[in-house]
């Protein structure tokens, strides 16, 4: 009888003693992943191209926005009108972004890997939503920075200028994140709905653009109350009229062309919409991946 050949190692395994840091770390590590994942940061080449582009884009608008209102010493565009003119550039890194942060791990089949350590279902999904509403904040929140130090310190007025722009760009900057908060929930929720990212980016596209038409629609009905109400049709003219409302001469100064969007006494309607949406895909979102935790 031939003599067993096998031999079992020692390789050192030891029990981990280190410390344990528990759900707060791991969701600030989902977080912090998510937002480097945004931004392409940690990963390879070719998926830094688009988002730093689109950075690159909105940065160089700010810029030369910045310029040309130090030659002719007069506001081309207010903080609030570039975040709604930038609007369908977020709209797109949504669309790129949402099913990098998502439908990766859907498709990839890790998500019982975070689940079976002691997190939440609802970390994972809001985490998510974090980092990517965070990203889009950035997005617009950077070049306004950008334009506000133009202008503060070109415009002559010593310290004045530099707090008569800070008024302006306090309330541009939380119009910014309403925009941010509207647009990552709704985009999350749809790139959420399956693990393909070109079905899951076609998905976050089509919300956001094939809804307008409706807007459209709606604006030449015969009812003046239908013709008010017809920007709720789509999020992006949700967001837009709200901000019509909320900040009047700060989103179109007096004197402006281009103003007023026709949504007559309707606008604490569309502020009610607006949470309510984002409330909503909120609850969906954690929906979804309570359903998917229990596969």
């Amino acid at each position: 009888m031939p003599e067993p050949t096998g031999v079992i190692h020692d390789i050192g395994y030891q029990r981990y003693t280190g410390p344990r840091l528990g759900r707060r770390a791991v969701f600030g590590a989902l977080y912090l992943h998510g937002l480097r994942t945004a931004f392409g940061l940690g990963r390879s080449a070719k998926a830094k191209i688009f988002p730093w582009l689109v950075v690159g884009i909105v940065t160089a608008v700010a810029a030369a926005l910045t310029a040309v209102r130090s030659q002719i010493g007069e506001t081309v565009m207010t903080y609030a009108q570039f975040a709604d003119n930038m609007s369908w550039l977020v709209i797109f890194f949504v669309a790129v972004v949402a099913p990098e942060l998502v439908s990766r791990d859907l498709r990839s089949g890790v998500l019982p890997l975070y689940f079976s350590r002691p997190l939440p279902r609802s970390d994972y999904p809001v985490a998510k939503l974090l980092a990517l509403a965070t990203a889009l904040w950035l997005l617009l929140g950077g070049p306004q920075l950008v334009m506000f130090l133009g202008a503060a310190f070109t415009s002559g007025e010593g310290m004045r200028g530099v707090w008569n722009e800070l008024l302006d760009l306090l309330p541009a900057l939380l119009y910014a994140g309403l925009w941010a908060a509207v647009f990552a929930s709704v985009g999350l929720l749809v790139a959420s709905l399956t693990g393909k990212r070109a079905f899951a980016a076609g998905g976050v596209v089509a919300v956001f653009l094939m809804t307008t038409p409706i807007v459209g629609t709606l604006s030449i009905m015969p009812s003046q109350t239908v013709n008010e109400l017809a920007f709720l049709a789509s999020p992006s003219t949700l967001v837009g009229s709200v901000g019509a409302w909320a900040l009047g001469d700060l989103l179109v100064p007096e004197g402006q062309s281009g103003g007023g969007v026709p949504i007559g006494g309707f606008g604490p309607v569309y502020a009610v919409a607006a949470v309510l949406l984002v409330a909503g895909c909120v609850a969906l979102l954690l929906l979804r991946y309570r359903k998917v935790a229990a596969r």
